[in-house]
């Protein structure tokens, strides 16, 4: 998240992506930096043991969502 911010600060449109295991820290972490508007996309948990093939098929469920976020006012 602080990577997220710190794109939109510098004025970057940026989505955080984190496992959904992580939901509450990424809302904590947005309202801890003073941006409750920094986007993220939560995908399915768990990332640490997933294969390749399971992470590819984790980013391909995603990338609609963080299309829609990056372009999102």
């Amino acid at each position: 998240m602080h990577d997220t911010v710190w794109f939109e600060i510098q004025g970057l449109p940026a989505v955080a992506v984190a496992s959904s295991e992580f939901a509450q820290a990424a809302e904590a972490q947005r309202k801890a930096l003073g941006m409750t508007s920094a986007r993220y996309v939560l995908v399915p948990h768990p990332i640490q043991d997933a294969t390749d093939d399971e992470m590819r098929e984790k980013a391909a469920q995603a990338l609609a969502q963080i299309t829609d976020a990056l372009i999102e006012d």
